[in-house]
């Protein structure tokens, strides 16, 4: 991984004009590396976006950041996506590739190609970082401060992705041939808590960063993530820091998009019609003519769809990732769902988030492998709202709306009512966001309610896992699901997958890991 980093960061230039189309104040130009390897500033920051939307120094494939994977499944967004939904009870995937069928059942090992790759992601991205603020260390101009700002922002990010998923690991905040020593997860709350607590002042104020780069906005939102899984991470629960925080985030510029559909597709970073950006905090760029990925929303659109659905916008229709019964039945309790469109479908549920494509489908699932037992996520598309086309017919613009506002009223409403506030003020923010759907109001309001109307609001965006967790829900019997644990009907799993493994082949690198229990 070493010399892939350092490789990288001697190629890293040659990327930097990519990402200018979505990171508005940079305006940098490829540089070959055979002729220069100097440090270029702007290049590299673009780079440390850039890992969020592209997975090497080309695009959409071609020397990638990661060896021991395929390229696209070591994007970023697809990984965090593949960890976080497919042992949920959101969705399934019916690819027999290596490691689906281990997430799908909850049964994975140290060895599981996906769970190194995202640990190789991450960790990658945080040496970016590093060496970026090792660069520029003593800058005091106002782009390096905001500039140094955002890639401690993109650290802790990282390591918050690593904290959750792998709890004790490996920390260095340099560059160097050492091995790095491990932190114990309650630690490396501490640390990401003081890092965001110390950068706020150098970070964009609300709506003010060009679209794409995190504010300050972003900066409480992850806090009041942390905060809403406090106990998890470090035995001492934070539940009244939690609602403070995305309190902040609810009072801030951002504003609720009218239309939840608009949030999924391809003028998602705004358009004469769509009102995406004013509920987006922080984007994953996307670009069918510029930033094209495997692995970003064109694997959120082609997987969850194929010949026969209604026109989503790209000719990429890979037929994998579809809805759990256990999903479904969120909107449906009986699992009674008409036959027809994403619009049908949604219009029967009194809800505009049902958006599942029913014909030739089955609610339940039989045969993991059969795509069509199971219903159609039609919740992405790469059409657009003002109904011009996309930049390509393949690649898509739509942008992966990684942080978005709705997510600040359910952490305010959870953690409001685990700390003993407000039931009103809880139940309030769910028929905030019910009502944006067109939904009915409910009248009383439970954690359980919460984490169902979290199904409903966030399905397929990459959070289910954490969420399941936090309840006590993802490997007890106390919540089955269909196929959980393998069992067509669900069954519970041992609680050492609360945990991913460090992965085996950094346990042999590094003799100064201690591995999870159980693996």
């Amino acid at each position: 991984m070493k010399l892939r980093y350092i490789k990288s960061i001697l190629l890293t230039v040659s990327l930097g004009f990519a990402l200018t189309a979505c990171i508005g104040d940079l305006d940098v130009s490829p540089i070959d590396p055979s002729v220069t390897q100097e440090f270029d500033q702007d290049a590299v920051f673009a780079k440390i976006y850039a890992t969020m939307a592209l997975t090497g120094q080309k695009g959409p494939d071609g020397n990638g950041d990661v060896d021991g994977i395929d390229e696209g499944t070591s994007a970023f967004f697809r990984l965090i996506f593949t960890i976080n939904e497919y042992p949920s009870d959101e969705v399934i995937c019916s690819w027999g590739d290596p490691g689906i069928p281990e997430l799908n059942y909850i049964n994975w090992s140290s060895s599981h190609e996906m769970l190194t790759g995202l640990y190789a992601r991450l960790n990658f991205d945080v040496t970016l970082c590093n060496h970026f603020l090792e660069m520029t260390e003593g800058q005091t101009d106002e782009k390096s401060l905001h500039q140094r700002a955002e890639a401690r922002f993109m650290r802790a990010l990282n390591f918050y992705y690593l904290m959750d998923i792998y709890g004790n690991v490996p920390f260095t905040e340099k560059v160097s041939s050492d091995l790095p020593d491990q932190i114990l997860r309650a630690d490396l709350f501490n640390y990401i808590e003081k890092e965001l607590q110390e950068i706020e002042g150098d970070m964009y104020e609300s709506q003010q960063a060009p679209f794409g780069r995190a504010d300050k906005v972003a900066n409480w939102f992850l806090l009041s993530r942390m905060y809403l899984n406090a106990e998890v991470y470090t035995g001492t629960a934070r539940w009244a820091d939690a609602a403070t925080y995305a309190k902040k985030v609810m009072d801030s510029s951002y504003q609720l998009c009218p239309s939840y559909a608009h949030l999924f597709m391809a003028d998602n970073d705004g358009s004469s019609a769509n009102l995406a950006p004013q509920e987006i905090i922080l984007p994953i760029r996307q670009d069918g003519a510029n930033i094209r990925s495997w692995g970003g929303s064109l694997y959120l659109i082609a997987a969850t769809h194929t010949e026969g659905m209604t026109a989503w916008g790209t000719t990429e229709g890979w037929g994998g990732v579809r809805a759990r019964a256990a999903l479904v039945k969120k909107f449906f309790r009986d699992g009674n769902v008409p036959v027809g469109s994403e619009t049908t479908v949604a219009r029967a549920a009194n809800d505009d988030r049902a958006l599942f494509f029913s014909t030739e489908r089955t609610v339940e699932i039989t045969n993991v492998n059969t795509f069509k037992e199971g219903l159609s996520i039609a919740k992405f598309s790469n059409l657009r709202a003002d109904g011009r086309s996309a930049a390509d017919s393949k690649f898509t613009d739509t942008d992966i709306p990684f942080f978005r506002l709705a997510e600040a009223y359910l952490t305010y409403a959870e953690a409001t009512l685990r700390s003993g506030g407000d039931a009103n003020s809880a139940l309030s923010a769910v028929n905030t966001l019910r009502t944006r759907a067109n939904a009915s109001q409910l009248a009383s309001i439970t954690l359980d309610n919460i984490l169902d109307e979290k199904a409903r609001e966030f399905y397929a965006e990459g959070h289910r896992r954490t969420d399941l967790i936090r309840y006590g829900y993802f490997t007890s019997g106390n919540y089955l699901w269909d196929w959980k644990g393998g069992s067509a009907q669900g069954s519970s799993v041992s609680s050492i997958y609360n945990l991913c493994p460090i992965p085996a082949s950094d346990m042999n690198a590094n003799e100064k890991l201690v591995q999870n229990p159980g693996y």
